[in-house]
């Protein structure tokens, strides 16, 4: 398994890709895939702002404003895997619908996040330097999985302390 960070991300965005088609499956198990969803999305967010965003400001070649707008980004997200969260009925409308909010708004800070901010970093940062960065996303990763980040009272904390990001 590679530890460069760019691919470890990338590595999170595919599983997040293979955990909304099950969620679209009316007949899967939703209550499991949201769980494992909610956990990965908030720790690999988690990791990202603690670790890797920082790091890459200080790159010239990195663009300042992308990495800011990435946590806007995750802000928003968060908000939204709150409001799914909150529907108890997964075969509610109103839980797709949520679930449609959440799969857009993910999608779009993905293909955002890989067009500028990793592509960026895989160009303009060291392979040492972005294999250390990957070895402290999958420790702080790891640490906030263990910590039940994807539990409703975490993410209803994270997205309040987080609200304020958001335009």
């Amino acid at each position: 398994m590679s530890t460069d960070v760019v691919d470890l991300i990338l590595a999170d965005h595919r599983r997040f890709e293979e955990l909304f088609r099950g969620l679209r499956d009316r007949s899967a198990d939703r209550t499991t895939l949201l769980g494992e969803l909610s956990a990965l999305l908030v720790a690999h967010a988690e990791a990202e702002e603690s670790e890797v965003y920082p790091a890459l400001k200080r790159y010239k070649k990195v663009d300042d404003d992308e990495v800011d707008h990435g946590a806007e980004e995750h802000a928003e997200g968060h908000q939204a895997l709150l409001a799914l969260l909150e529907v108890g009925d997964t075969a509610s409308e109103e839980w797709e619908d949520k679930l449609e909010e959440l799969v857009e708004a993910l999608n779009h800070h993905v293909d955002e996040e890989e067009r500028t901010i990793l592509n960026d970093a895989r160009s303009e940062v060291a392979d040492d330097r972005r294999a250390e960065l990957g070895r402290r996303f999958v420790e702080v990763r790891q640490e906030r999985l263990d910590d039940d980040c994807g539990d409703i009272a975490y993410v209803r904390r994270l997205a309040k302390e987080t609200a304020d990001r958001i335009d």
